[in-house]
C-alpha cells in the first residue's frame, strides 16, 4: 500500500471504522504501549500523542533513523509505531503543562500511559487524579511489572528482552550449553503485552458502554510474557521438567534455498509425512511407532532423509507440497521474501510510506485485523513533532493565540506555531 499522503503529514483516519468516535489520550513513550494505540487508530480512534516539546518519544532518538521533514532525526521505534496519530507537545514536568492534560481528559474516552510506577502520580496525572474529572474515564497503564499489585521488581525498568527472559521464553528455547538468544521475535514483549492491553481497554470501554463508569486497566510485560509463554509451566505441572524436546517432528530442515519448518505431532501426520518425503516403510518400522520414536530418530534417520528429499526443492516449494498432503509446513521467510510474497501484498502487510530524504520508501507493517465492514484505510504518514500543539489547543480548549504564546514562551508546550 503506497501512502499518497506521506509528504503531507495530517491526521489519522478519524470517522473511518469501527472505534470512530473512540477519543485516546496517550501519555507514551517507544512500542510497549505506542503499537497499541497505532493499531486503534487503524480501526479509526482518534489518537493524540502527548510528547516532550524538545526531545518528544524516547522512540524518536532510536537507530536506525531517517532525517523527516522539518529536520529531525526520526528513529526506527517512533516511525513504526506512529502512524493516525497527532502529535502535542506538552511538558509534563511544568505545572502549565500538566493543567492542560487536566482540561483535556474530560474531552477523552481513554488516557494512557507506559511510564515507570510512580511516574503518572509524581505527575499529578494518575487514575486517582483523573478520574474525578471525568468519571466514564478508561485509563490505561503498560508497565514492566504493574501498578495494581505488588511485585518485588515494580522498580525495575523494563524493555522488550527484559520481559521476555522473564516470562519464560528464553530458557525454553535455549539450545543446551549455550546462552539464550535475545529478540528471538522482533519485539515480542512490547508488541504482544500492546494487545494485552488493547484488548482490556477495549473490554473496560464495553463496559463503559453498559454502566457509564471507566475503570483502571493495568497490564504488566511480565504477565504478558508469562502468557505468551504457556507451555512450560503446564508442561512441567504434566511431569516434562527440564528444556524437553517435543515428540513428533517439530524442527526445521534445509531446503535448496533456505530453511521450512514442520510441525507433525499427530499420528495420522506423522504417516503423511513419512509418505510425502519418499519413505512410506517408516510407517511398519518399529522405532517409528510412537511421537518419541519419532523425535529419538530426528537427527540420525529424519533429518538425513527429509534434507535429501528437499535439496532439489526451495523452501517454499517444499513447504507447498507437504501442505499439499495436509502436513503443516512453511519457509523460513526473510524480508526480501516477505516483500514479494503474495499473501503479504493482498492482505495489507507491508506498507510502504513514502520518505522524505530517500527516494525508497519505508516499510511498516499493515493492520493486522480484518473486517468485512471496514476494508484497509490508507493509513497517514507519522507527525512531525508537536505538529498538533496548536490545532488541539485551539479547538478542544479555545485558547487564544496570544495564551498559546505565553504558554510556549514558558516551556509548557512546543510545537511550531
Amino acid at each position: 500500500m503506497e501512502n499518497d499522503q506521506a509528504d503531507k503529514p495530517t491526521t489519522g483516519p478519524h470517522g473511518q471504522g469501527p472505534l470512530a468516535g473512540v477519543r485516546i489520550l496517550a501519555i507514551e513513550q517507544m512500542q510497549a504501549l505506542p503499537f497499541a494505540t497505532q493499531l486503534l487508530g487503524h480501526m479509526g480512534a482518534e489518537v493524540v500523542k502527548v510528547e516532550h516539546p524538545t526531545t518528544g518519544d524516547s522512540g524518536r532518538g532510536a537507530l536506525p533513523a531517517l532525517r523527516d521533514i522539518d529536520g529531525r532525526d526520526v528513529g526506527a521505534t517512533y516511525l513504526r509505531n506512529a502512524l493516525n496519530k497527532r502529535s502535542l507537545a506538552i511538558d509534563l514536568k511544568n505545572p502549565a503543562g500538566v493543567d492542560l492534560i487536566r482540561r483535556l481528559v474530560p474531552t477523552y474516552d481513554v488516557v494512557g500511559e507506559n511510564f515507570k510506577p510512580g511516574v503518572m502520580k509524581r505527575l499529578g496525572l494518575s487514575y486517582d487524579d483523573l478520574a474525578p474529572l471525568h468519571p466514564g474515564l478508561v485509563y490505561v497503564s503498560v508497565s514492566g511489572f504493574g501498578n495494581l499489585l505488588d511485585s518485588p521488581y515494580r522498580s525495575w525498568a523494563a524493555y522488550a528482552p527484559i520481559a521476555e527472559a522473564m516470562g519464560g521464553i528464553y530458557e525454553y528455547s535455549r539450545p543446551q550449553g549455550e546462552p539464550p538468544r535475545i529478540g528471538p521475535a522482533g519485539a515480542l514483549g512490547d508488541i504482544g503485552t500492546s494487545l494485552f492491553a488493547t484488548i482490556g481497554l477495549l473490554a473496560a470501554l464495553r463496559e463503559k458502554d453498559r454502566t457509564g463508569q471507566g475503570q483502571y486497566v493495568d497490564v504488566a510485560m511480565f504477565d504478558a510474557m508469562v502468557a505468551m509463554a504457556d507451555i512450560p509451566p503446564c508442561f512441567w505441572s504434566m511431569g516434562m521438567r527440564g528444556r524437553r524436546k517435543v515428540p513428533g517432528v517439530f524442527d526445521s530442515f534445509a531446503a535448496s534455498d533456505g530453511y521450512f519448518v514442520v510441525q507433525a505431532v499427530r499420528d495420522h501426520h506423522l504417516a503423511l509425512f513419512a509418505k510425502a518425503i519418499g519413505h512410506p516403510e517408516w510407517v511398519d518400522d518399529p522405532r517409528f511407532q510412537t511421537r518419541q520414536g519419532w523425535r529419538d530418530q530426528l537427527d540420525e534417520i529424519v533429518r538425513p532423509a527429509v534434507e535429501t528429499w528437499a535439496s532439489t526443492r526451495t523452501k517454499l516449494e517444499a513447504s507447498s507440497e507437504l501442505a499439499g498432503e495436509g502436513i503443516a509446513a512453511g519457509p523460513c521467510f526473510d524480508t526480501e521474501d516477505l516483500m514479494d510474497d503474495p499473501h503479504v501484498a493482498s492482505h495489507n502487510m507491508l506498507l510502504r510510506v513514502r520518505r522524505p530524504d530517500a527516494p525508497d520508501p519505508l516499510l511498516l507493517v499493515g493492520n493486522p485485523i480484518k473486517l468485512s465492514g471496514h476494508p484497509d484505510q490508507t493509513p497517514r504518514r507519522w507527525p512531525t513533532l508537536g505538529q498538533h500543539t496548536d490545532e488541539i489547543l485551539q479547538t478542544e480548549l479555545g485558547l487564544s493565540n496570544d495564551e498559546l504564546a505565553d504558554l510556549r514562551a514558558s516551556g509548557a508546550i512546543g510545537g511550531d506555531p
